[in-house]
């Protein structure tokens, strides 16, 4: 039997091309998502994970679409698992920060305060001693440590398998094609082509529009799941459902070659 033609076509397998073709499924469209190298070839199926907040500070409208995208996470995510029949790894348990100096500590109490109306009851920016948290704390050299209880955490690489099986779930399809919609191409084309695009609609539009941050990251066999991921020294260390425990960053925006490792 012939397939009815898309209404929708997805260019690209991240999470931003499946979760769009996972919304437009959900409210009934026919949709295909088209990706040459298939599903979280690129950034989306790395091992951080780490969904952090801005500080809570300085609002301004890129920060409180952040927020409000940490806020429906919880439902989002248990709404992508319940359709897959698959663990996405997503679990809101905060995030821990040390505080190097007595200057830094009257500004982490301060944001303390405007966390509660800006997070609007969500989340808490709280200060602590560092000692309750055992083993598993970062060396801060006040003695005091940052828990932000908004931050959350997923595992890249399942949440991914969980979405692309939950749009196939709802009907939608998945193909490796080329980096053009051709005969896929419904009524509606969303271009979610990562980094690569951005430099293909910079030219198009003959301006810089954004640019690829290439990270590195390592995962070990350390069963912390339940604890609060830790951001120090600008690395992200985030403990994942599965036992594993992923240590990463994010901070070259020159780079030869996107998959290998740097010498």
């Amino acid at each position: 039997m012939a397939r009815a033609a898309a209404e929708v076509t997805v260019m690209g397998a991240g999470v931003f091309g499946l979760g769009i073709a996972f919304a437009c499924a959900r409210r009934g469209a026919r949709v295909v998502v088209v990706d040459p190298d298939g599903v979280a070839a690129g950034a989306s199926g790395g091992l951080v994970g780490a969904l952090a907040p801005h500080v809570p500070e300085g609002w301004n409208p890129k920060k409180a679409f952040q927020f409000e995208a940490l806020a429906m996470a919880p439902a989002w995510w248990a709404g992508v698992e319940a359709i897959s029949g698959r663990s996405s790894g997503y679990a809101r348990l905060g995030r821990l920060q040390p505080i190097a100096d007595l200057a830094a500590l009257d500004l982490a109490r301060a944001r303390s305060a405007t966390a509660r109306d800006l997070w609007q009851g969500l989340g808490a920016w709280d200060v602590g001693p560092a000692h309750a948290w055992g083993d598993w704390v970062p060396a801060s050299p006040t003695g005091q440590v940052i828990l932000d209880t908004l931050s959350a955490r997923l595992n890249p690489r399942a949440g991914m398998r969980a979405l692309a099986a939950a749009v196939t779930a709802l009907e939608g399809r998945i193909v490796r094609g080329s980096d053009r919609p051709g005969e896929a191409g419904g009524e509606t084309v969303v271009w979610a082509t990562g980094y690569r695009g951005l430099a293909t609609l910079g030219a198009a539009v003959g301006r810089d529009v954004g640019c690829g941050v290439k990270g590195q990251a390592a995962l070990l066999a350390v069963d912390r799941r339940d604890a609060p991921q830790i951001y120090a020294d600008g690395l992200h260390i985030v403990p994942h459902a599965d036992g594993t425990v992923a240590i990463g960053s994010t901070s070259e925006r020159v780079f030869d070659d996107p998959a290998a490792t740097d010498s």
